[in-house]
């Protein structure tokens, strides 16, 4: 057995989080139902999370950033451009000192791009790069189910981030061809209702197209782990693993080391 990166979701979504009620489960009970001082628990926990991680040996630490105007993700009332950039610049603010610890223990921090996130698809994820001056520290945890669903070009991301890259989560999502009654925002309904448009399945069943990501992970030089992140509100977990095993060990492949024609010049 071998751990090849650690991860900190819910610690790091605080550090820009608005802080109301949801996320006071996730800290010490000092520190619920105050925003700030969940703030800068969560800021003090993710420098910790990067020192875990060089003491235990790995190089990559998976999370969130959070975002503090995910709530103007559809901008209405209308929203200013200055609104969207100052939201940008808090994130930069409060993360840079964070990822100057990871740099300083020799350890990247790998967003989930992510709904509810500041970074939610590759646009949004280039500037927030560009907000965090291109941080050496910094890059992504590349998972394509959240692409999928919004329609977003999942492996254009690759090749657009080829050098950030640093951890690949395998999972898929089902987008349905056909209009259904709950759209791909959810409708504030539970996973697995068959009326949404979209939802999570066992690798291989559903929209992903995994053998493009695969073509583009080589293409990159990518030769990080291969992450089974695995949800089906329909499949009996045990079943799921088993199945999203074998189909990853299937699907990987080492990419050529030649060119096809090449042969023909041989004697």
């Amino acid at each position: 057995m071998k751990c090849w990166s650690v991860s900190n979701h819910l610690i790091g979504q605080i550090v820009t989080d608005p802080g109301d009620e949801r996320t006071d489960p996730w800290v010490p009970e000092k520190y619920r139902g105050d925003a700030e001082k969940k703030r800068q628990y969560a800021i003090e926990t993710m420098k910790l999370t990067a020192l875990a991680a060089r003491n235990f040996g790995v190089k990559v630490v998976n999370g969130f950033v959070g975002s503090p105007i995910w709530h103007y993700v559809y901008s209405f009332p209308p929203v200013s451009p200055a609104q969207i950039q100052a939201g940008f610049d808090r994130v930069a603010e409060l993360w840079i000192p964070i990822l100057d610890t990871f740099k300083e223990y020799g350890v990247k921090f790998a967003l989930e791009v992510h709904p509810t996130e500041v970074a939610f698809d590759t646009a949004s994820a280039a500037r927030l790069l560009k907000a965090l001056d291109n941080h050496p520290a910094f890059g992504f945890n590349f998972d394509p189910s959240h692409f999928v669903y919004q329609n977003v070009d999942y492996v254009g991301f690759i090749r657009e981030f080829r050098d950030r890259i640093f951890h690949v989560h395998m999972k898929d999502a089902y987008l349905s061809s056909t209009p259904c009654r709950v759209g791909i925002f959810g409708g504030h309904t539970d996973f697995g209702d068959p009326e949404r448009s979209w939802d999570f399945r066992s690798l291989g069943r559903g929209s992903v197209d995994f053998e493009a990501i695969i073509r583009a992970l080589n293409e990159i030089g990518y030769d990080g782990p291969l992450s089974v992140e695995w949800e089906d509100p329909g499949m009996d977990r045990e079943h799921g693993a088993r199945e999203a095993c074998k189909f990853v060990k299937a699907l990987d492949f080492r990419p050529s080391t030649r060119a096809f024609d090449a042969a023909f010049s041989e004697q």
